[in-house]
């Protein structure tokens, strides 16, 4: 892959051979986003785990301390006082049966994570195949599944991100923009990687953090010694 003159040059400031330590990485990361917009900064974990197993699975949800940087679109599948309640905290879209053939037939997908109540699951499983491979599907592990419609609303708008494998058994998770503090990226950094330690599978044998990288949107890797996040 070809990368331009600016990640090349970026790229130069970053030792490969080195695992920095969590602070020197975010640091490193943040001082080499460089592009003319407010760069996601995202951490990469290579996992132990072998997600074709049920028992190796990761999966969850956690609220950072300042927020993703991104303005969060929240459709609920909700009826009646349940609809109502939706809406009053702040959801973007609320809507039942007929938002199906919307997002089915018309392609509409102006939305960044769904919720529903466990009785509107019937309905919106039979959006599985749009909602599924997108990660747009709700599940009661990552709370998007639940009657407080507006406790989940408030997590997901004060910067709740879900966490999980992805085929390669990787987690892939933005903690933060590059117009954030230091401080505040390692905050979100340490409350993720605190989560995702704790929902290490028991059935994981030998390294549970195989490596772990944080990155820019348009600038190069920097790895972190797994060890010292364990």
């Amino acid at each position: 892959m070809k990368h331009g003159k600016k990640y090349t040059e970026a790229a130069k400031a970053v030792n490969r051979a080195n695992l920095y330590d969590p602070e020197e990485a975010i640091s490193l990361v943040k001082k080499l986003a460089s592009a003319k917009f407010d760069e996601t900064i995202e951490a990469h974990i290579r996992t132990g785990c072998d997600g074709r197993h049920a028992d190796q699975q990761i999966r969850g949800a956690v609220v950072l301390p300042h927020g993703t940087g991104k303005t969060v679109r929240v459709l609920v599948f909700a009826k009646g006082a349940k609809a109502d309640e939706a809406a009053a905290a702040g959801a973007d879209f609320v809507g039942a049966e007929e938002l199906v053939p919307k997002i089915q037939n018309e392609g509409w997908l102006d939305f960044d994570v769904v919720v529903a109540t466990p009785d509107m699951m019937g309905v919106v499983g039979r959006l599985g195949r749009v909602l599924g491979p997108k990660g747009l599907m709700p599940n009661p592990k990552s709370g998007t599944v639940t009657m407080d419609v507006t406790k989940a609303i408030a997590d997901i708008k004060a910067g709740k991100v879900e966490y999980r494998l992805d085929k390669t058994n990787i987690i892939h998770v933005p903690i933060g923009k590059a117009s954030f503090t230091e401080e505040q990226l390692a905050d979100n950094f340490q409350t993720l990687m605190g989560a995702i330690n704790k929902a290490k599978p028991a059935a994981v044998k030998g390294q549970y953090l195989r490596s772990v990288t944080v990155a820019s949107t348009m600038g190069p890797g920097v790895k972190i010694n797994p060890l010292k996040l364990a």
